[in-house]
């Protein structure tokens, strides 16, 4: 005798099981055992699973324990339902990952490193993002929102180094289990636990990429660096450029304001801020107007690879991570399901300009 859909469900309902000694809140157990079902054949696309009562009755659980948990799993697009018929399988038994990308702002950088992790991670994945806007408090809303939603949450965790808000920020990340959790362009020291990171070191790396432009350097008379207030990692790009031109006798100057009459012949310009902001655009300007070849006359060094800094100026030298084997790093901690902390490769890469 062939069984409808519906008796199906109702033999198969056996194999969704908890346990209620465990740790892990019950509807948590539920969804986890139902994808299980899912993954392993168990289910099939478009069988129908026990209703919210039936499922209730049978392992002893509230109704609203059963109705959280399919609703975690219709957002996860696993199961759906049908006016007077129930719940069925939606999902074809492979399981498309949910990935909540949470950056700070959008920038050409993290469009490269955006790209190479879509790219890499290929068309099974589902990938939301949001954007916090380096403000904690909604961060932490976006946590709360979406803790139990997602197979992987990939965060750029960059927030001001007061202390506070940095307890702020880790208290909320806590909340997402380490098997779940990838952090992009910042190690976090005080987070404990086996998360994943693909990551630059903002004092060690621009250390490490001045080294690489020495040579050239000793060949100018002086090294400004032009580092406007509020930059989030100021202090420790600055601590390392202060380290790097002690130890090798470079003269420097820190700015906080870029004019045309600082800018004198056989010195280079360091621009911390992002790509064509207004201080880059400012010290093109001004050393043109002065009649000075870039690139001979003066140099200039910007921080953050982007694909437009290969026509600038015909071509701009700049100091930077890279951001593509960041985006691929992460692709592959997930893919391989095997979390690292990967600090990603920096370099000083040399155009025209320096």
């Amino acid at each position: 005798m062939q069984l409808s859909k519906n008796q199906l469900g109702l033999l198969l309902k056996t194999k969704i099981v908890v346990d209620p000694a465990s740790q892990i809140p019950v509807y948590k157990q539920l969804v986890q055992s139902i994808e299980n079902l899912v993954n392993e054949k168990g289910y099939q696309n478009g069988d129908f699973i026990p209703s919210m009562n039936e499922l209730a009755n049978e392992l002893q659980i509230s109704k609203e324990t059963v109705k959280k948990a399919y609703s975690i799993l219709r957002d996860k697009k696993i199961i759906d339902s049908v006016h007077g018929k129930g719940f069925y399988i939606t999902n074809d038994g492979v399981k498309k990952n949910r990935i909540l990308l949470l950056f700070d702002k959008l920038s050409t950088y993290k469009q490269v490193l955006y790209q190479s992790f879509a790219t890499k991670i290929g068309p099974l994945s589902e990938i939301i993002i949001r954007l916090h806007n380096q403000d904690p408090e909604l961060f932490e809303r976006f946590i709360d929102e979406n803790v139990d939603h997602f197979d992987y949450y990939i965060v750029t965790p960059h927030f001001s180094l007061d202390q506070a808000i940095q307890k702020r920020v880790i208290r909320s990340l806590k909340k997402i289990p380490n098997r779940k959790l990838i952090l992009l362009d910042r190690y976090i020291e005080d987070l404990p636990g086996n998360f994943g990171s693909a990551y630059q070191d903002f004092e060690g790396d621009i250390y490490a990429g001045l080294t690489q432009g020495l040579s050239a350097l000793r060949k100018f008379q002086k090294l400004n660096v032009v580092s406007m207030p509020g930059s989030l990692y100021a202090p420790l790009i600055e601590r390392g450029i202060k380290r790097f031109c002690s130890e090798h006798h470079i003269n420097y100057k820190i700015h906080q304001v870029i004019s045309e009459e600082k800018i004198q012949k056989q010195e280079v310009f360091l621009i911390l801020n992002s790509q064509l902001d207004l201080e880059l655009i400012e010290l093109i300007r001004f050393a043109k107007r002065k009649g000075y070849k870039i690139g001979k006359d003066i140099g200039i060094i910007s921080y953050n690879e982007s694909p437009i800094n290969e026509i600038i100026s015909d071509g701009l030298t700049v100091l930077s991570t890279n951001f593509k084997q960041m985006g691929e790093s992460v692709a592959n901690m997930i893919t391989g399901k095997s979390f690292k902390k990967i600090k990603c490769d920096f370099q000083m890469i040399r155009r025209n300009t320096f």
